[in-house]
């Protein structure tokens, strides 16, 4: 690319008034980030190469004009002083680093439209991104029509059987039970009393909102038929998925978190899920923070099982932001050029390491401690 030359002896022409130029510009209603890449070429023509922040090469001045174009609402157009005023610096829910792993998401939910041996695991340590790959996998699901159900074990819930899986099924009963006069909750209420009959009593220890479709449940009737009350419930558990995935005209995608600490209970109703019932619009994805399981941990040796008879696990193993996903983050949370933001994302790499939960909290903790903020002058942000 062209270099911008400096003011030498053969160049004579300068424009001057510049800065009076560059401001009618903004009264007249410029996008202020036009009119700085305006003033900023000027200063460029005159000889006048100040700072990092002056172009070097056209392009420089090419990739900007480019942002503007393709997203005008973050590179282009003037800020809103009295938001920003209001709430401070905020984070984006756009999802870094991780497309292709949405992508294989996405796959695996296409898949589970024709067939059930599939699931997904996300793996990585705390605070890598695995809750906000789900969130943003949920959004599509959801924009597909897909239900989405979720739960997440509790370390301190360990000792309590199917805690999460249990809590997720409850959640879902309420979210069909909010639209009960839609035809397919009243398709899928339908199937699950038909399919279970007396034996929904023994679910509803554990389920509570199930009583809702159902109506009370007699303690005694619980009772009677919960002899052997696990592996009934385990066998009881399946069932329900079985009911609510083939009433369905789109998957169920059930997601667990924190597979890590699962109990041996809940990480036998998963493997039923995975081999024994074989329906279809059904997805498991389950994440757990692989570094802290062992090679023996019985998560390891259900998946390894699983996949014995002949079910197929993607694994998605989820990495640090590098130094150039920092810096579109900031880029993009700043509303400015990647070119300025590299000094600030240096900075905050080298302290983060790319842990994006490290970086998002860093960030806030900059605002709030005024090392980083918004300039009224200049209608941007600055650092320090």
């Amino acid at each position: 690319s062209q270099n911008f030359r400096k003011k030498g002896r053969s160049q004579t022409t300068t424009i001057p008034h510049q800065k009076l130029s560059i401001e009618s510009l903004k009264m007249n209603g410029i996008p202020f980030t036009l009119c700085d890449l305006i003033g900023n070429m000027l200063d460029n023509i005159n000889g006048d190469i100040v700072g990092d922040e002056s172009y070097r090469r056209m392009t420089d001045v090419r990739n900007d004009l480019k942002l503007m174009i393709e997203n005008p609402e973050r590179f282009l157009l003037n800020v809103d002083v009295e938001k920003i005023s209001n709430s401070g610096l905020e984070l984006t829910d756009t999802i870094y680093g991780q497309e292709n792993e949405l992508s294989l998401l996405k796959q695996c939910y296409k898949r589970s439209h024709s067939r059930s041996d599939g699931f997904a695991i996300i793996a990585g340590p705390s605070g890598i991104g695995k809750t906000v790959l789900a969130n943003q996998f949920e959004e599509f699901v959801s924009s597909k029509e897909g239900i989405f159900i979720e739960g997440k074990f509790d370390q301190l819930q360990q000792s309590t059987p199917f805690h999460a899986i249990a809590s997720a099924f409850n959640e879902y009963c309420n979210v069909l039970l909010s639209d009960g006069a839609s035809s397919q909750s009243i398709a899928v209420a339908s199937a699950l009393r038909e399919s279970l009959g007396q034996d929904a009593c023994c679910l509803g220890k554990v389920i509570p909102n199930l009583s809702m479709i159902f109506g009370d449940f007699e303690e005694d009737e619980v009772l009677l038929n919960c002899v052997n009350a696990q592996r009934r419930l385990q066998y009881l558990l399946c069932r329900f998925v079985e009911v609510i995935s083939s009433s369905s005209s789109n998957p169920i995608v059930l997601f667990l978190d924190d597979l890590q600490w699962a109990d041996p209970a809940s990480i036998t109703v998963i493997h039923h899920l995975l081999v024994t019932s074989r329906f279809s619009r059904f997805l498991f994805i389950g994440s757990c923070r692989d570094e802290e399981m062992g090679q023996n941990h019985p998560i390891w040796n259900m998946i390894a099982s699983v996949q014995s008879l002949g079910a197929h696990a993607t694994t998605i193993k989820l990495q640090v932001f590098d130094k150039e996903t920092v810096n579109r983050a900031i880029s993009d949370m700043l509303s400015l050029s990647p070119r300025l933001t590299w000094p600030l994302s240096d900075i905050v790499y080298h302290k983060t390491k790319g842990n994006p939960m490290f970086f998002s909290r860093l960030m806030v903790s900059l605002s709030k401690e005024g090392l980083l903020n918004f300039s009224l002058s200049r209608r941007r942000w600055v650092w320090d």
